[in-house]
C-alpha cells in the first residue's frame, strides 16, 4: 500500500509544515498544530464550472466607475445597522456564537424578510434535516414560496445547487460541516474550511449573491478554524449573550462596508427574535433607585447612545491582597481608577475588595465610563447613595483631571429623553453645541468636584 502523506496546520494562522511543531513557527501560538492528510489529487472541474468562469479584463483604476454600493435591506433594523446600512449583493459575511445562542434563528427570520420583499433564498443546512428546519419556520411564522431549503454538505453538490436556483441570497448553516471531496481531509479540518470558504468567495464575488456563513466556536469563544477564514470574507460578526437571558447582543469586529463600532440588540422569545429599539430602557428595567454604588452612564455604541446602570460593592477583606474584579469593563482599567481614588481623593481601598458590574451583561470599553465607575466605588465605600436623577461620564486622568469626551450631544439627548434630571459630565464637553432646556448640566474638571456633586 501506498504511503499516507500527512502534513501539520496551524489552527489559527493557517501554517503549514511537514512536521509538528510545539510553537507555530507563524503565529507564535502553543499546541495549534494539527495532522491532516495531504490531498493528493486536485480536482480542477468545479473550478471549471460556470460558477468561476469571468471574461473580466484589468482596468485602470481611474476607469473605473465609482458608485454607491446598493444594499439589500433585511427587513430587520438591527442587523441593517450592523451591517451599515443592509446587505452589500456579492459581500460574504461570517456569523459565529456560542450554541444556542440564536444563530439559525436569527438568519431563518432574516430569510423569511427578504423573501417577504420578493427575493429568492437558498438555506442550506449541514446540522438539520429539512424537517427539522420546517419545524423551526414553523415556529417562527418564517414560511414562504421563495425561501428554499437543502440539507447538503457536499461542496460540489451545493455549487449545483446554486447554479440551478441562482438565488440572491445564501446561507450556509455551518462552514464547518461543507466538504470538498477532493479533500482527504474531515470536514472541520483547517484545509476543508479554508477551501470550501474560498469556493464560497468566488461564487459570492462573481455571481453577486450575498453570501452568510455560520461558524462554530471554540471554547475561547474565537470562531474554530484557522484566522484566515476571518481575513477572508467581508464582515464578522459575533452573537453574544448569557443562555439564561432573553437579550441577545450581536456585534460587528470587521465589516469592509461599514462601521465595526455598531451594536444590535435582539430579546429572544418563543416566536423568535425581537428587535429591542431603545435598549437603554431594558437595561434600566429593574434599576434599584437610591441605592449605594449605583449609577447610570451613558455610553456609546457606535452612533447610538445607551445608558447603562454600574453596580460596585466595596467591602473589607481579611486577606492581605485585595480583590479587584469587573464584570462587563476592563479589570486594568478598574484598579487605575482605584488607584487614582487613592492617591487623589484620600481613600483607604488598600484593605478593601471592589466589585464592579455593569447590568444587562454589557460590556463597556469606552474611556468615557471613567468617571461613571469612580462615583460606584466611592458611593459604595461611603455607603452614600447617590441621586437616582443622575447621568455621569467621563474620562479619568492620572492626575485627577476629568478630561472631555465624543459625541456629549447625543448622550446629554438620550438622558433627557429617559427622563433623567441632571447629567454630571466634563467641563469641556459643554462647548460646541446647544443645551437642551429641560435637563441640568454640571460640568466638573476633577473627580473631587463629581464626587461632590453626585454624592453630597
Amino acid at each position: 500500500m501506498a504511503k499516507v502523506k500527512t502534513k501539520f496546520f496551524c489552527t489559527d494562522c493557517g501554517y503549514e509544515s511537514p512536521k509538528w511543531y510545539g510553537k507555530c513557527p507563524g503565529c507564535q501560538a502553543w499546541n495549534t498544530m494539527v495532522e491532516e492528510k495531504e490531498s493528493t489529487a486536485v480536482k480542477t472541474q468545479g473550478m471549471n464550472s460556470s460558477l468561476f468562469q469571468t471574461k473580466q479584463k484589468p482596468q485602470a483604476i481611474t476607469e473605473i466607475e465609482a458608485g454607491k454600493e446598493p444594499r439589500i435591506q433585511t427587513g430587520i433594523q438591527e442587523l441593517n445597522r450592523v451591517l451599515g446600512g443592509g446587505v452589500v449583493p456579492g459581500s460574504l459575511v461570517l456569523v459565529g456564537g456560542d450554541p444556542g445562542i440564536g444563530k439559525s434563528t436569527l438568519l431563518l427570520q432574516t430569510s423569511h424578510a427578504l423573501t417577504q420583499a420578493g427575493l429568492r433564498v437558498l438555506y442550506i443546512s449541514g446540522e438539520e434535516s429539512v424537517r427539522q428546519t420546517k419545524l423551526r419556520a414553523e415556529r417562527l411564522d418564517a414560511l414562504s414560496d421563495e425561501l428554499f431549503v437543502l440539507c447538503e454538505s457536499n461542496m460540489d453538490l451545493i455549487e449545483e445547487a446554486i447554479d440551478n436556483l441562482n438565488p440572491n441570497f445564501l446561507v450556509i448553516d455551518s462552514i464547518q460541516t461543507v466538504y470538498q471531496p477532493e479533500v482527504t481531509s474531515a470536514p472541520g479540518s483547517v484545509s476543508q474550511v479554508r477551501e470550501c470558504t474560498s469556493r464560497f468567495m468566488r461564487v459570492a464575488k462573481i455571481r453577486g449573491i450575498a453570501t452568510v456563513l455560520v461558524g462554530h466556536v471554540t471554547k475561547e469563544g474565537a470562531i474554530a478554524g484557522p484566522r484566515m477564514l476571518e481575513h477572508m470574507v467581508d464582515c464578522v460578526l459575533y452573537f453574544e449573550g448569557e443562555r439564561h437571558h432573553t437579550y441577545r447582543i450581536l456585534r460587528a469586529v470587521k465589516n469592509r462596508f461599514g462601521s465595526t463600532n455598531e451594536m444590535g440588540i435582539f430579546e429572544m422569545h418563543e416566536e423568535g427574535l425581537t428587535e429591542v429599539s431603545n435598549p437603554s430602557e431594558l437595561f434600566l428595567s429593574e434599576r434599584a433607585m437610591g441605592a449605594a454604588g449605583s449609577t447610570v452612564v451613558a455610553s456609546m455604541e457606535g452612533t447610538r447612545p445607551m445608558l447603562v446602570e454600574l453596580q460596585a460593592l466595596v467591602a473589607a477583606t481579611h486577606f492581605p491582597s485585595p480583590r479587584r474584579m469587573g464584570t462587563g469593563v476592563d479589570n486594568n482599567r478598574l484598579s487605575l481608577i482605584i488607584a487614582v481614588l487613592e492617591k487623589r481623593m484620600g481613600m483607604f481601598l488598600q484593605n478593601q475588595d471592589a466589585y464592579l458590574n455593569v447590568a444587562g451583561g454589557v460590556k463597556l470599553d469606552e474611556p468615557a465610563v471613567d468617571l461613571a465607575i469612580a462615583v460606584s466605588l466611592a458611593s459604595s465605600f461611603r455607603d452614600a447613595p447617590t441621586k437616582p436623577d443622575d447621568v455621569i461620564f467621563g474620562e479619568i486622568g492620572l492626575t485627577g483631571e476629568v478630561r472631555a469626551v465624543s459625541r456629549a450631544e447625543q448622550r446629554v439627548k438620550e438622558a433627557a429623553k429617559l427622563g433623567f434630571k441632571r447629567v454630571i459630565l466634563p467641563e469641556k464637553s459643554l462647548k460646541g453645541w446647544k443645551h437642551p432646556k429641560d435637563i441640568q448640566l454640571i460640568g466638573v474638571n476633577t473627580v473631587a468636584e463629581a464626587l461632590k456633586a453626585a454624592l453630597d
